[in-house]
């Protein structure tokens, strides 16, 4: 059984109450999704409590889980996603300094292989790798970091209008190579 379908298990075992099946969860994913949010918010404490959020969530709603929709991997980073870029919201805007310990240096492409353990991870790697630099940036720093699109064109020193157009030509190029 791969990886990917032993977790889709765990999570529907979870959907039916198993507090042991969470807990393999966590023990199994984690270290990824506290890199996830560590990588949005750039503070260890609210990622902390990020991950324990996002878990309550994935505990309340792993019923919700479709494995035909996609990997259960991918699934659970976007619940801590979208509970980080909540978490995001309600502390305001973070203002960036110069040191580069703190997260704010420049974005390296190996934090997404870290983040890609689906299948289709390899594939999306490669197609990632094919696009010019500044879409690539563009697009890993909307998606991945989860920065706005204004906030991707200030980070880049890049008008809002050339960012969305890098960004929405990155995507399509993504979806081209990926089908």
């Amino acid at each position: 059984m791969s990886e990917q379908a032993d977790l889709a298990g765990l999570l529907a075992s979870v959907a039916t109450g198993d507090r042991n099946a969470l807990k393999s969860v966590y023990a199994r994913q984690s270290t990824r999704l506290f890199g996830i949010a560590m990588a949005i918010l750039r503070d260890r404490a609210a990622a902390s409590d990020v991950l324990q959020d996002a878990f309550l969530k994935v505990w309340q709603r792993a019923g919700q889980f479709d494995p035909s929709r996609g990997p259960a991997a991918a699934w659970l980073g976007q619940i801590v996603r979208n509970t980080a870029l909540d978490a995001a919201r309600a502390r305001g805007r973070e203002v960036l300094t110069d040191d580069p310990t703190l997260g704010d240096g420049a974005f390296e492409p190996s934090v997404l292989d870290d983040l890609a353990e689906a299948e289709d991870g390899a594939r999306l790697r490669d197609c990632l790798a094919r696009l010019d630099p500044k879409p690539r940036e563009g697009i890993l720093l909307a998606f991945v970091h989860g920065l706005s699109h204004p906030e991707v064109a200030e980070r880049l020193a890049t008008p809002l209008g050339t960012v969305k157009s890098w960004i929405r030509r990155g995507l399509l190029s993504l979806r081209k190579c990926l089908s």
